[in-house]
């Protein structure tokens, strides 16, 4: 297994911040010498994200979390699959036709994807864009409607991330195949935390932690000397929430210069004819096919585990587990049953908060 390259993406102080699609974060009070907390919420990439950093300057505080919200939405603007004014727009529109020449963090970015691609033998593929334009998840009713199977068999010719030509020294970027479409949803939110955290380090900000949605990344210590603490949202959240500030966690874990990313069945998704059709596809077979109803991954970078949980998603249980024990990450996966599986190097580390 190749090492992961390190640069490089389904809301999420007072004492707690709630993260409204995979994770909440979790502070436990107290603050050491003069260090303080200081945090901000933005609607970024769709989806609300919050900043909190530690420092003993309210000033240098704002001003690095500014830089952090700087960075994200550069990536909003130059990654976004649905602006007509975006790279990746751009290089869409000329598949099959012409390369495109692209700044070199889009290139990075592209050359990240494909890698998480090869690890997960194509259950996360970010060609998968012809397919995500088929579906509409945007109500969660019985109203919504299949795409036809003669569409989606279309849609899947256009499918192989190998087919993604990425020429490095002159930083292009080339479709093979005319109506092929990358999305970069699945990395995206997770590389733009890692971004946005490399930002906040250059102010010289001592500790910090980035959501975006179920995106997060944390480096350093809280002012009580602390990891950061996370919690896992119930993937079927009841009526009658148990947890501070009304958001239903299941689970808990200290976070220390590591990444965390959710995904999950509930975040887009619409029923019919009794079934759930959400918004992780098979790249393979053009819809839903999973059992698991969500995937968290811990590891190094938001990039890797942002798009390790989509994949992991697709390939399963079994061998998303085998997966990232080979690769030395952590994991946690909850069934259709509400059956919860983690990596067995997470065990003792994670506190089961109550059932789902």
């Amino acid at each position: 297994m190749k090492k992961s390259k390190i640069k490089n993406q389904k809301s999420k102080l007072s004492i707690f911040i709630p993260l409204f699609f995979g994770f909440c974060i979790l502070f436990l009070s107290g603050c050491a010498d003069r260090d303080r907390m200081y945090r901000e919420s933005r609607e970024v990439m769709y989806t609300i994200c919050t900043i909190t950093v530690v420092s003993n300057s309210e000033v240098k505080a704002r001003e690095a979390i500014e830089a952090g919200f700087a960075r994200i939405k550069k990536l909003e603007r130059t990654l976004n699959f649905f602006s007509p004014e975006s790279e990746i727009t751009a290089i869409n529109r000329a598949s099959g036709i012409r390369p495109v020449k692209v700044s070199r963090e889009t290139l990075g970015v592209i050359e990240k994807a494909v890698e998480v691609a090869e690890y997960t033998a194509g259950a996360f593929d970010p060609t998968v864009g012809p397919l995500i334009k088929l579906w509409d998840f945007s109500k969660q009713t019985s109203g919504s409607s299949l795409p036809p199977s003669e569409e989606i068999e279309k849609a899947l010719k256009l499918v192989d991330y190998k087919k993604i030509k990425i020429d490095i020294p002159v930083s292009e970027i080339f479709l093979e195949k005319k109506g092929m479409e990358l999305d970069l949803g699945g990395i995206a939110k997770g590389y733009a935390a890692d971004a946005a955290i490399e930002a906040i380090k250059a102010r010289g900000i001592k500790a910090a932690l980035v959501a975006i949605a179920g995106d997060i990344k944390g480096f350093g210590l809280r002012p009580d000397k602390k990891p950061w603490r996370v919690g896992v949202q119930n993937p079927r959240q009841s009526e009658n929430r148990s947890n501070i500030d009304g958001e239903d966690i299941f689970a808990s874990l200290y976070l220390k210069d590591m990444a965390v990313s959710t995904s999950g069945d509930y975040q887009r998704f619409f029923i019919k004819g009794g079934k759930r059709y959400h918004h992780i596809l098979d790249p393979r077979a053009g819809y839903s096919t999973s059992d698991i109803i969500s995937v968290s991954v811990i590891a190094p970078h938001g990039f890797i585990a942002d798009g390790l949980s989509t994949g992991i998603f697709v390939i399963g249980i079994e061998e998303g587990i085998k997966l990232l024990e080979s690769m030395g990450f952590d994991g946690i996966i909850v069934d259709s049953s509400k059956k919860v599986f983690i990596t067995k190097s997470l065990e003792g580390k994670i506190k089961i908060e109550k059932n789902i």
